[in-house]
């Protein structure tokens, strides 16, 4: 696991940067959809000013802790990136985190 990125909460959705070897994103906005499609959208989208670089789905862990399961992607990437949005114990900030599979996650 890796932490790539740092948010805080907006009225909105959240705001943040992503940080890895290969990307250095400031002003990253995980915005909130108001009407989803279907059951299965996105409830969040993800900008990079605007940009629209991925997407977001709320998800529950099996320990009852709520977070935002997103995929980034871009034509400079080999590969989606896949992350999970954390909050932290603080509540203000939350944490994007990485890891590396080697099959497609089914969240």
């Amino acid at each position: 696991m890796a932490t790539i990125g740092i948010f805080t909460q907006t009225q909105t959705g959240f705001t943040g940067e992503i940080t890895t070897l290969t990307i250095q994103a400031k002003k990253v906005a995980i915005v909130a959809v108001e009407e989803r499609t279907a059951e299965a959208a996105p409830t969040h989208r993800i900008y990079l000013g605007k940009a629209e670089i991925g997407a977001g789905w709320a998800k529950r862990s099996s320990e009852g802790r709520d977070y935002l399961s997103v995929k980034i992607d871009d034509p400079s990437l080999p590969a989606a990136l896949y992350a999970r949005l954390f909050a932290e114990d603080d509540g203000k900030t939350h944490s994007l985190i990485w890891t590396r599979s080697n099959a497609r996650r089914q969240d």
